[in-house]
């Protein structure tokens, strides 16, 4: 299915962009453009249960998609360029100076990974509503391309979660692994959210703790 190859060869592509230290918001659109493939395969199909997850799973990006780009403008803000690169050749953290912005990051982490309390497209949990929902009509090697490519992008999420503290660099894979396992943590304990509350505790949270750091970082500055 053109889809799944879509999906995989963007995100393909925005994983090498990022280990290449390129740009972030080349990086972050690609990855929008990836999870759009998935979804618009989803909609191409007959079936009401695939169609329901995936206008559900745009819902989700417009709730993660606007944060991860204003994250790169943060890093921006911060080094002077949006590249991976300048994060690697920076002489302090970043954490530090965008805790907020990190705090933006873990919500919109939880939401792309679909995560309780945001697995409104497709739930791991049978006793809930929606089961597979965007993947309801993915089986075989399409849906083995899908699960491998939900890898590729978790480890471009948790490398970007890694460059909040590359100096040194052990220590931003300590706490990108700690944060993997406080994502598993909260969806373990966490009842889904209804999509109007995602998309309004996202942007609250999200957007809301992004610009506000902006601000202080600027009158800091």
């Amino acid at each position: 299915m053109v889809w799944a190859w879509s999906y995989f060869l963007l995100t393909l592509t925005a994983f090498t962009l990022f280990f290449l230290e390129q740009d972030l918001l080349v990086v972050f659109l690609i990855l929008a453009f990836a999870g759009g493939a998935l979804a618009f395969g989803a909609l191409s199909a007959r079936s009401p249960y695939a169609r329901f997850g995936a206008n559900r799973e745009l819902l989700q990006m417009l709730a993660y998609e606007p944060i991860l780009l204003l994250a790169a403008v943060a890093v921006y803000f911060q080094t002077g360029k949006f590249t991976v690169y300048s994060v690697l050749e920076a002489n302090q953290p970043l954490l530090p100076y965008l805790p907020l912005v990190f705090v933006a990051v873990l919500v919109a982490l939880g939401i792309k990974l679909r995560k309780s309390p945001f697995d409104i497209a497709a739930s791991e949990h049978a006793h809930q509503e929606l089961v597979r929902g965007v993947y309801t009509e993915y089986s075989g090697r399409f849906l083995a391309l899908i699960e491998l490519t939900h890898w590729y992008e978790l480890i471009l999420l948790l490398a970007f979660i890694t460059l909040f503290w590359v100096q040194p660099l052990w220590v931003g894979l300590l706490i990108a692994l700690g944060v993997y396992f406080l994502e598993i943590w909260i969806d373990n304990m966490a009842a889904r959210l209804r999509w109007s509350w995602m998309v309004g505790t996202s942007w609250i949270v999200g957007i809301g703790f992004i610009v506000v750091n902006l601000v202080l970082l600027s009158t800091l500055g």
